[in-house]
């Protein structure tokens, strides 16, 4: 049996049914396409946000450890400090002296120094109880505990380290001499404690100064 054939008005709607069919197709792909962009640039984002993070990180875990150097002015009266690295600045700072020196900690601010006048008289006096020279043929050494506050990064931190100060005693014509000051050169990380400092300092200033001599 033959089939009918379509009439022109079937024939229409059947084509229009297929356009509708069509085109809805076409508006679901779409979405899921605009999904799936939406999905992945949250993706792209999230991914950006954790790599800048991991960045920060990084920069944080990898920046250098807080180290000082210093110069000597012209007449050797002070040592001006400075940070090794360029990207920390120094807040203020704490000295601390052997404890036979009987000094109290010194304090500074931005303008960290070391002037020889902190503790040139106590060096003197510690020196002649150990039976050393008024005068030093070379440099000798004194060590030192210093805390600085300084920022890095933009972040507040806080560095601990033994330090020897470079000296040299310098007779007078008429007597008795003066301390110069030299440089500095790093020893290691401090305590963060201060008994526990001021005991490693002891030690430190024995090993470069002999024992206190007993009175005979």
């Amino acid at each position: 049996m033959s089939e009918i054939p379509e009439t022109p008005m079937e024939r229409a709607r059947r084509k229009s049914r297929l356009r509708w069919i069509t085109l809805g197709e076409a508006v679901a792909v779409a979405a899921v396409l605009i999904s799936g962009l939406g999905l992945w640039m949250n993706y792209q984002d999230r991914r950006d946000a954790r790599a800048d993070k991991q960045a920060e990180v990084a920069k944080s875990a990898t920046h250098a450890p807080f180290h000082l150097k210093a110069e000597a002015n012209s007449s050797g009266s002070s040592l001006t400090l400075a940070p090794i690295s360029a990207d920390d600045v120094i807040q203020g700072q704490t000295i601390r002296f052997p404890p036979s020196f009987g000094l109290s900690p010194v304090t500074t601010t931005s303008d960290a120094r070391i002037d020889a006048d902190w503790f040139a008289s106590a060096l003197k006096a510690d020196r002649k109880k150990r039976e050393l020279p008024d005068e030093t043929a070379g440099d000798e050494r004194v060590p030192v505990m210093i805390e600085t506050d300084y920022l890095a990064n933009g972040e507040t931190a806080k560095a601990r380290s033994y330090y020897d100060i470079g000296y040299a005693l310098e007779g007078h014509f008429l007597g008795g001499a003066s301390v110069k000051l030299r440089g500095l050169s790093l020893i290691g990380v401090a305590a963060t404690q201060d008994t526990p400092a001021d005991q490693r300092l002891a030690g430190l200033w024995a090993l470069r100064a002999g024992k206190v001599k007993e009175k005979k």
